[in-house]
């Protein structure tokens, strides 16, 4: 199905779709794209699975730049090629990432990847990252929590009313 009828599908109730861990909902989307930088600057969507978040987002809102990141093309099922890239492996970090002004992690693996990007990527004077977010289960968040906390995002915002399930959260670290 392309990406504006399912687009037509958004109500503001969160819904599960096909080809994605979180639920989405129109309220979602549009928190989203009113949080994450506009063009020129872009965000980085890192293990973005079929792309369906990122794709409703900037369907809905061209104002915004997302890239989404994985380890095969063959996941990707509805971002554009130009909104798209490969790294190697699970293991391997975008080599774009510092130029990134937000980096996005939907339902991650691993806390050490995170921390290993913000070692790496976000914490450096040359980063242009000033805010990252985190979706998923609330259960969670206490494995990804201390990524955050002793680094240069550790001051956390979890809003509410987001447009997410009740057993999922939205986690806005911005650069301190």
């Amino acid at each position: 199905m392309d990406i504006s009828k399912l687009s037509t599908q958004l109500t503001e109730a969160p819904t599960p779709f096909p080809n994605c861990c979180l639920s989405i909902s129109s309220t979602l989307v549009a928190h989203l794209a009113w949080l994450l930088p506009k063009r020129p600057a872009f965000t980085l969507s890192i293990g973005c699975g079929s792309g369906l978040l990122e794709a409703l987002i900037l369907h809905n809102h061209p104002n915004v730049q997302i890239t989404g990141i994985e380890v095969s093309t063959s996941v990707n099922r509805y971002l554009a090629e130009e909104d798209f890239d490969v790294v190697s492996g699970t293991w391997d970090l975008y080599a774009r990432a510092p130029q990134a002004a937000a980096w996005m992690f939907v339902y991650p693996r691993e806390p050490k990847l995170v921390s290993k990007y913000i070692e790496m990527y976000g914490d450096g004077p040359e980063s242009s990252v000033q805010m990252i977010l985190w979706l998923g289960p609330r259960a969670d968040w206490a494995d990804y929590e201390p990524c955050f906390r002793n680094s240069s995002f550790s001051d956390v915002c979890i809003p509410e009313d987001v447009g997410i399930m009740e057993f999922e959260m939205l986690a806005i670290m911005r650069r301190r």
